[in-house]
């Protein structure tokens, strides 16, 4: 009878989950992930598990080879080839959207960013996972200004706004509130107070290194135990301007368990004195609540039901349960993500962006080599795309590296059906006399804005005529070429000669521009690290700034200025 786990039908299996896999993984799937869904399809064979193993080991292996090699698109192509109705079937599962919340009923979320720059695209992620619960459950998400940090995150004015207008953007509504951290610190300060009263609390003047020797040998610190008159008195005279103390000479510490396993949380530091003015309430407070005390007492203040946040801030979910026991109250649920790290941007950060900005290797924060909302939104990125990326990802908790084509993708998905094409031609071109063998019947040339929707209507250009300049990419020159739409020609030195204006036969079709009908074009890439312009013509028309076009036979671009002599300038988006 012979082995099972080499029936063709499990055989097929084994390819088809581990080519699913490889999909879904960005060419990282996992042996473990397809012995599971083999396991779910044909649970006889659980008593085979190594024999399926040793299987299932190099079909993986080949599976992220082709992802890699030949990318995630020719993956779906053999999906759709060999088992179409595994891909649709997995297509569906993920385009559902998230898993469902437990305690739905009346769920608020919060979005909280610190204003020290612009959104990212990991940003988006934030915006967007919660605003999508918020609509399923018919619930409200708070954009939330975590700005308690004036000294290792100092604060943007200009950030509040533009944040405002990007979670905008990329929910297609405002947010249901608005709250600032730093217009409420009297209510930190108060609670802390409490805190302090109540013993829940204490002020430490050890310095962190004294404490960290307590805390690592399950000690207490000397300030620990202190009469509440005494802690009442140290509060007081942190946040006196005259009491002394100044930056690191004091921090409140809320009162854990110190045998617990992990140190991160014994005596954990909640404010400390922190004298950087603020650029929103200037230099009103001395002491700053830290992020951990601060998001844990707006969180129940504004009836936060539901935190979502990555699994490396688990411990500060650990720190703030620990406080809400003190406190007696319920700790909203929370879920993870893990981290994604997208192959092309490798390692931003706000800080480093800044950084990199003032010195001048970027133009700003929208410059296209930056993974900000700024950027994209510049290159053309949409909405949708970022929508679709991100929920289509889900809350897995696995860390995963990704390309930006796959966002590419979603992009294309979205606007390829609504983007007009526009001829292009780069700086590195020929111009060539035109000798027409028979006269073109119509006084324009009609080019359809886009090959699959006639409707959009079509580009008229001047009839060509005889002596006319036709300009071409120098890569696309050949004795016998196809002008698009037009003409099968010959080309002899600097003469290109049309013959028959039907296509007869399978010469290659080129992309031109008639140079009586053109404008100046500048098209910006990014290379690597760098910016490469390359200055040429565009066909001519009427353009906007904002415009998004498909550049024919290159990809599509964005319209981002328009100089006073009719110069478009363009920035790539993506193939």
């Amino acid at each position: 009878m012979g082995n099972p786990v080499d029936q063709p039908e499990i055989v097929k299996a084994i390819r088809t989950f581990s080519l699913q896999n490889a999909l879904e993984y960005e060419g990282e799937g996992e042996m473990k992930s397809v012995l599971g869904r083999v396991f779910g399809a044909h649970p006889d064979l659980k008593p085979h598990a190594k024999e399926l193993v040793s299987r299932i080991i190099p079909a993986v292996q080949d599976a992220n080879n082709i992802a890699k090699s030949r990318g995630l698109d020719h993956i779906r192509q053999l999906l759709s080839e060999e088992a179409p109705e595994a891909l649709e079937k997995r297509v569906k599962e993920r385009r559902e959207g998230l898993k469902p919340l437990e305690q739905a009923d009346n769920i608020v979320l919060r979005f909280a960013p610190n204003p020290n720059g612009p959104m990212t695209l990991g940003h988006s992620r934030g915006v967007i996972i919660n605003s999508e619960y918020s609509k399923m459950y018919n619930g409200e998400v708070i954009l939330r200004f975590d700005d308690t940090d004036t000294k290792r995150k100092p604060p943007e004015i200009w950030a509040y706004k533009q944040i405002e207008e990007e979670y905008e953007w990329l929910t297609g509504k405002k947010p249901e509130r608005i709250v600032y951290a730093s217009d409420r610190m009297a209510i930190y300060l108060e609670h802390a107070n409490e805190d302090i009263l109540n013993q829940n609390a204490y002020v430490c003047t050890c310095s962190a290194e004294e404490f960290k020797i307590l805390r690592d040998a399950k000690n207490e610190c000397p300030c620990r135990d202190l009469d509440t008159s005494e802690q009442v008195e140290r509060w007081e005279r942190m946040n006196d301007p005259q009491g002394g103390w100044n930056d690191g000479a004091a921090v409140v510490r809320i009162k854990t368990d110190l045998n617990l396993p992990n140190p991160a949380l014994r005596d954990w530091p909640a404010l400390r004195i922190q004298t950087t003015a603020h650029p929103r309430v200037g230099s009103t407070y001395r002491v700053w609540p830290l992020l951990d005390y601060q998001s844990a007492i707006e969180d129940h203040l504004q009836g936060v039901t539901h935190i979502i946040r990555g699994k490396d801030l688990m411990d500060s979910t650990r720190k703030q349960t620990l406080l809400y026991k003190l406190r007696n109250w319920d700790y909203p649920e929370t879920m993870y993500w893990g981290r994604v790290k997208v192959h092309e941007f490798g390692g931003f950060s706000t800080s480093g962006m800044k950084a990199d900005i003032s010195e001048g290797k970027y133009s700003g924060w929208d410059d296209q080599r930056l993974p900000t909302i700024a950027a994209l939104r510049k290159r053309g990125f949409s909405p949708e795309a970022l929508r679709a990326f991100w929920i289509e990802l889900g809350l897995n908790q696995k860390d995963i590296s990704v390309s930006m084509t796959t966002i590419e993708s979603h992009n294309s998905k979205v606007i390829d059906k609504i983007t007009p094409r526009v001829s292009f031609i780069g700086q590195n071109n020929a111009s060539l006399t035109l000798d027409l063998k028979k006269e073109w019947n119509s006084e324009i040339l009609k080019l359809p804005k886009h090959p699959d929707d006639s409707e959009m209507g079509y580009r008229n250009w001047p009839s060509p005529k005889n002596g006319d300049i036709i300009v071409l990419e120098k890569d696309d020159i050949d004795e016998e070429i196809r002008l698009k739409e037009f003409a099968n020609v010959t080309v002899k030195n600097t003469k290109i000669s049309a013959d028959e204006f039907e296509r007869t036969d399978r010469r290659p079709i080129v992309h031109w521009l008639l140079e009586n009908h053109t404008m100046p074009a500048i098209l910006s890439t990014s290379n690597s690290d760098k910016i490469v312009e390359n200055k040429g013509l565009i066909e001519a028309g009427k353009y906007q700034v904002g415009d998004i076009f498909q550049l024919e036979r290159m990809g599509f671009a964005r319209i981002t200025e328009i100089s006073e002599n009719s110069e478009i300038k363009l920035v790539f988006l993506h193939e």
